[in-house]
């Protein structure tokens, strides 16, 4: 898929136009601030997409750690007054 992208001058210009291209055409759209890429305008599904990854990379590290519990678990108490020092 083409990436769109336009100046951040413009894209304040457009931005009715850049979510109707994101949410309603599926575009993807790149701002950019001096030359440098600062955001993007994705379509909600892609977002959707991205957050289904993280969420399964997040319950397969979660697993990891589960299956051998004598690593990386340290006992509530503790946790508790480390927390409360801070």
């Amino acid at each position: 898929m083409d990436v769109k992208t336009v100046n951040s001058s413009s894209a304040r210009q457009s931005f009715s136009d850049i979510l109707n291209d994101s949410g309603y055409g599926g575009q993807r759209i790149v701002v950019t601030r001096k030359g440098k890429a600062v955001a993007a305008v994705v379509p909600i599904e892609d977002l959707e997409a991205i957050q289904a990854l993280e969420d399964h990379k997040d319950v397969e590290e979660a697993r990891r750690i589960l299956s051998d519990s004598k690593s990386e678990f340290i006992p509530w108490e503790q946790a508790k007054k480390e927390l409360i020092k801070k």
